[in-house]
């Protein structure tokens, strides 16, 4: 019995002038009933290759040349609890071996499927597209033992896929949170001792030129959406949400990936909204909507004394609301590498703790000693920052290494005032080098003018 029907019409005259459209993202984008805000020119560097999602339409937008893999043909029976996943296997493969191919997990159904990797390489144009709810089993009892317990959904060396839809991806993570060994989980307060890994949601590894758009991804048991390894990535339109205290729950985790623009967006969670990790260049974060959150973090960078690079990020248009902290950076003592040419621009902050925080001596335990050497991090601008903060912790705080300091650091226009109480004026600096253009609500005057006169040349801070 033939359980796929592809029917694709092709114009021939068309596919002469512009062939070219059926092997490129552009044709993933027919699904939107609308088009997109094109973000493509808020790149910091190079945007990535392909085209943005409300260029005029071409030929493969006018062309039904996709043909759709629906897993209820291949046996996905989506009760909620019958194992859906070698449905969900046999339509990726079908769909992954032909040209615009889509798998399609309709509306209506609930498919619980085990860890998987779903591996390319592909054909061109591929769509993994979730209307219905996807989502692993409830909790660490029910998940297979033989399966991985530190990711669910890989996506494995795929090119020019895009991963959409209007359902809902579940993470199921209430069991995962509630863990003895997880943050705040202890007595009294403490963390308990013991091994604790809890898979992160959609994991994309080793994979280019990715769209990830539209969907809903909520209560995962780790981080919701994670990058590695990857790149040209744009991710927009999406909802993720946790509850406030679900440990460990970053939103949008990237790390080792490069040109990334993350646009439109809203993250509610128990964690970073987005956390950028070593090895990242050219992201731009524009109109995403952080909160309740631990706010968007570049870091931990440098642990165990290893080299960090990270350059070139920019986060403009957004709000963060109900936070442990805004907009930080953090490294470890002993780490290597630098951290450069950041902005922040136009950020709008809601009762936030540590609006503006830069802390070179992250550190997850008691005692942790000084050591020499640390990330350099520099060139990194804060400009249009307002709002209102709780005033259990300072507004601004600049805390860099004793060996290397931070270097041109520059503030405009910020004006942060207490959502409840008295002015808090008193911003710390430590060994910051910088520059006021204009005067700062409140007042800090303990940034140090201009550069130091030597960094450390023991210290190996280049990239």
């Amino acid at each position: 019995m033939n359980l796929v029907r592809c029917i694709c019409f092709i114009w021939i005259a068309m596919a002469i002038n512009f062939s070219v459209y059926f092997s490129n993202v552009e044709g993933r984008y027919h699904y939107h009933k609308s088009p997109k805000k094109d973000s493509s020119s808020n790149y910091v560097s190079k945007p990535p290759a392909y085209a943005p999602s409300n260029s005029p339409a071409g030929p493969s937008d006018q062309v039904e040349d996709q043909c759709t893999f629906d897993v209820t043909d291949f046996g996905a029976v989506g009760d909620g609890s019958t194992d859906d996943t070698d449905a969900f296997m046999s339509a990726w493969k079908a769909a992954c071996a032909v040209d615009s191919g889509v798998l399609l997990a309709p509306a209506d159904y609930t498919f619980t499927i085990t860890s998987t990797v779903f591996s390319g390489p592909c054909k061109p144009g591929l769509v993994f597209q979730v209307d219905g709810v996807l989502m692993p089993p409830d909790g660490p009892d029910c998940w297979p033992k033989s399966d991985s317990v530190k990711q669910w959904l890989v996506f494995y060396r795929v090119s020019g896929m895009t991963l959409t839809g209007s359902g809902t991806i579940e993470g199921n993570g209430g069991q995962w949170w509630e863990l003895p060994c997880k943050p705040h989980r202890g007595p009294h307060g403490s963390t308990l001792p013991g091994p604790c890994e809890s898979p992160t949601l959609v994991r994309f590894f080793m994979s280019s030129k990715l769209v990830i758009s539209g969907l809903r991804i909520q209560n995962s048991p780790q981080m919701h959406i994670k990058f590695d390894g990857c790149n040209e990535v744009r991710i927009e339109k999406l909802s993720i949400f946790s509850p406030a205290l679900s440990p460990n729950t970053d939103g949008i985790h990237i790390e080792n990936t490069k040109s990334v623009g993350i646009y439109n967006s809203v993250i509610s969670n128990g964690d970073d909204c987005i956390s950028i990790g070593t090895g990242c260049s050219d992201v731009d974060i524009e109109n995403v909507i952080c909160g309740p959150s631990h706010g968007i973090s570049i870091g931990s960078l440098g642990v165990q004394n290893s080299q960090a690079c990270v350059s070139n990020i920019a986060v403009k248009n957004v709000v963060i609301k109900n936070s442990d902290n805004g907009v930080r950076i953090k490294t470890w003592q002993g780490g290597m590498g630098s951290v450069s040419d950041i902005s922040f621009e136009n950020i709008q902050m809601e009762n936030v703790k540590n609006c503006i925080i830069l802390d070179q001596y992250y550190c997850l335990m008691k005692n942790c000693r000084n050591q020499t050497s640390a990330v350099h991090a520099t060139n990194i601008s804060y400009k249009n920052i307002k709002g209102t903060y709780d005033v259990r912790t300072p507004p601004i705080h600049f805390a860099c290494s004793d060996t290397v300091p931070c270097t041109n650091i520059t503030l405009s226009e910020v004006e942060l005032l207490p959502e409840q109480g008295e002015l808090v004026d008193d911003p710390f600096c430590w060994n910051a080098y910088g520059t006021q253009e204009t005067l700062t609500i409140p007042p800090i005057d303990c940034l140090q003018d201009g550069e130091p006169e030597t960094l450390t040349e023991s210290v190996n801070y280049e990239c």
